[in-house]
């Protein structure tokens, strides 16, 4: 099949199935979204199985573990898709909301309507959950997708997707509002980059090369973010053992997720009562410290962190560590090193903590909280599509209400400009 050729097709019957879903009414969608959930639940083994394939066809290739990790599917993790899609029936439906009506001195009033971005293009690595996620949220917002998942995902993708067809029909929408690209051809994300005619925005998740990649050759514009370099700042005045317990969820809970922490900071003051315990933990948990100077002489056993190290994303056991000079320090490490993604601060001081979340610039500042809260579920999204690092249209967690734009709506009785 011609790429070029399929791809295209895929583009106009998504420009025509986003007119459709654009004016569904906010019970249709959230039947749809409930009868994909049921979906999921009944073809449970189908998925299972379809990822067992995936998963055997990574490991035969030599995938690192750490990907493996992101492609593996559990029963738990499919009721989780289910539980996910419920989830986003049950929040507010963004579209027609009207907001900011105001009266003008011609005596019309002028606000704006939240309406649907149109034909989203999802491009993914790994993750299949994504599949279920990505659909919901842009069925929910009332936007037709294009899905390109990865080659590695790619059975487990179609099976999923064939619960979300199943959903659509139940409640008279059309199949084509979801569509996968139904190729493991790298050409097809070439095409899909230069659609403009049928794609309004393109949002990659994945890898590094993979965001680049988009990024430097969509000729549609993209939200994205390229990295997750967290940081946990540890201030003089953290609690020990609240910072123990933080430091260990944010890097070892889940180590292959974009917001896992990557390299922890210690202010000075606090490195001889902090760093010793909060090292034996981490590594006895299985965690390989790479730290500077004044880190290895606290505690053997550190290895000798290089200037690579601090803008490395792990995606693993592993964890920069560095002694800083206060807050002031780790705010300058941190624009200098950090991938305005995910950054959080432990003290019990509020000024110190206050300065660190004003100054950090990221798309997430956590005070006296683990990283790994960087989850649009987590923020009451119901789910998110991606963590947004840019400045344009979406910033943090993607979900439903930031696959929107607006227009404006002006209610007048009869006013003429003179």
């Amino acid at each position: 099949m011609n790429s070029s050729h399929y791809m295209t097709n895929l583009g106009e019957v998504a420009r025509q199935a986003s007119q459709i879903i654009a004016s569904a009414d906010t019970l249709t969608k959230n039947a749809a979204l409930i009868a994909v959930a049921d979906e999921l639940v009944a073809r449970q083994s189908d998925i299972l199985n379809a990822n067992t394939q995936d998963v055997s066809e990574a490991q035969k290739k030599g995938l690192g573990n750490a990907l493996i990790d992101r492609l593996t599917l559990t029963s738990a993790a499919v009721e989780n898709m289910a539980t996910g899609l419920v989830q986003i029936s049950e929040l507010p439906d963004p579209i027609g909301e009207i907001s900011d009506m105001q009266p003008r001195p011609s005596g019309i009033k002028v606000g704006k309507m939240r309406v649907p971005i149109g034909v989203i293009g999802m491009i993914y690595e790994s993750r299949p959950n994504v599949t279920a996620d990505a659909a919901g949220l842009c069925l929910k917002s009332g936007n037709a997708v294009i899905l390109r998942g990865g080659s590695e995902s790619f059975n487990t993708s179609k099976a999923i997707v064939s619960c979300l067809h199943e959903g659509l029909r139940s409640a008279n929408l059309p199949e084509n509002c979801i569509q996968i690209v139904p190729t493991k051809d790298r050409g097809a994300v070439g095409h899909l980059l230069t659609m403009t005619k049928y794609i309004d925005v393109i949002v990659p998740r994945g890898g590094k090369s993979l965001v680049e990649r988009v990024q430097n050759e969509s000729r549609v514009p993209t939200i994205a973010h390229l990295e997750g370099l967290c940081h946990v700042y540890l201030d003089n005045d953290a609690d020990t053992e609240m910072a123990c317990n933080i430091v260990l969820n944010a890097k070892m809970r889940r180590t292959g997720v974009c917001g896992a922490a990557e390299t922890l900071l210690i202010d000075r003051p606090a490195a001889d009562r902090l760093l010793p315990t909060l090292a034996k933990k981490l590594m006895e948990e299985g965690c390989e410290l790479r730290g500077d100077a004044p880190s290895r002489a606290l505690v053997s056993g550190i290895k000798t962190a290089t200037e690579s190290d601090w803008s490395t994303e792990y995606l693993d056991a592993i964890l920069s560590v560095k002694i800083v000079d206060g807050v002031s320090g780790a705010i300058s490490h941190i624009g200098d090193y950090g991938s305005n993604h995910t950054d959080t601060i432990v003290t019990n001081n509020e000024l110190v903590a206050e300065r660190f979340l004003s100054e950090v610039d990221s798309a997430i500042v956590l005070h006296n909280a683990s990283t790994q809260y960087a989850d649009g579920g987590e923020f009451g999204l119901g789910a998110e599509i991606g963590i947004s690092t840019g400045r344009l249209h979406a910033r943090g967690p993607v979900g439903a209400e930031q696959l929107t734009c607006f227009k404006y709506v002006v209610r007048g009785n009869g006013q003429t400009r003179p």
